[in-house]
C-alpha cells in the first residue's frame, strides 16, 4: 500500500507541465489577438485617412452669390378677408464668379418672375418646412428657366416676412 500511497502523493511530469503549458497558451492566444487588434485599428485608421486626403486634395471652387432686390408683395386671399404681405430678402446661389456678370442682366426678368408667381401664393401655402421647401424649389426651378443656357444652383432665403 506504499506503494499506491506515494504514487498518488506526487505528481508525475505530465501533470506538473499542464499549467505552464496552459499558462504558455493563454499568454500566446492574448499575445496574437493584442497584436491582431493594433494591426487593425492602424490599418484602418490608415486606410480612412488617406481616402479622406484624397477627397479633400481637389479643392472645389468657392460658390457665388447674387442678390435679388428685395421683393414685396400681396399674397393671394379670400374677399373679404385682410390683406397678407409677403416681404423677402432672396441670394441666389451660382457655381463660378463668371457667372455672375452673365446673371446679372436677367435680373429684371428673374424678379418679374418672382413677383408673378409670389403673388399668386396663399398663406396656407407657406406654411411650415415643407412649405418654405416647395417654394425654394419652385423658385429655383423659375430662375433657371429665366436664365436658360446658365444654371443656378439654389435659391436661398435672407429673410421671409408674412404680415
Amino acid at each position: 500500500m506504499a506503494d499506491t500511497e506515494t504514487s498518488e502523493s506526487t505528481p508525475t511530469g505530465d501533470e506538473a507541465a499542464a499549467p505552464k503549458s496552459k499558462f504558455k497558451l493563454i499568454a500566446i492566444v492574448v499575445g496574437v489577438l493584442v497584436l491582431a487588434a493594433g494591426g487593425g485599428g492602424w490599418f484602418f485608421l490608415k486606410g480612412h485617412s488617406k481616402e479622406e486626403k484624397k477627397e479633400a486634395a481637389p479643392a472645389a471652387k468657392p460658390l457665388a452669390f447674387i442678390d435679388v432686390p428685395e421683393i414685396l408683395v400681396n399674397l393671394a386671399g379670400q374677399p373679404g378677408e385682410r390683406v397678407q404681405y409677403l416681404k423677402a430678402k432672396i441670394v441666389l446661389e451660382v457655381k463660378e464668379a463668371p457667372l455672375v456678370a452673365q446673371i446679372t442682366p436677367s435680373m429684371p426678368r428673374i424678379t418679374d418672375m418672382f413677383q408673378v408667381y409670389l403673388r399668386e401664393l396663399r398663406t396656407t401655402d407657406l406654411n411650415g418646412s415643407v412649405g418654405m421647401f416647395r417654394l425654394k424649389e419652385e423658385l429655383t426651378r423659375r430662375v433657371n428657366a429665366a436664365i436658360s443656357p446658365h444654371h443656378v444652383n439654389a435659391v436661398l432665403f435672407k429673410e421671409i416676412l408674412i404680415q
